[in-house]
């Protein structure tokens, strides 16, 4: 049995991959976290932030 967790992979991510950037979005703010280490911890932005940081990679 899997539980949500919250976290969710790019939809660009290959479906079998644990190679890349996790996601959480929650009303206060956003974590971001390494699927190969979710148990390394995760570092948490504001909405603002990770906003600004998507449209730089634009």
């Amino acid at each position: 049995m899997s539980y949500d967790t919250g976290w969710f992979k790019s939809s660009r991510s290959a479906a079998a991959s644990n190679t890349c950037v996790e996601v959480r979005l929650t009303d206060q703010a956003v974590g971001v976290r390494d699927s190969k280490v979710p148990e390394a911890g995760h570092i948490t932005v504001s909405h603002a932030a990770w906003r600004a940081f998507l449209n730089r990679l634009r």
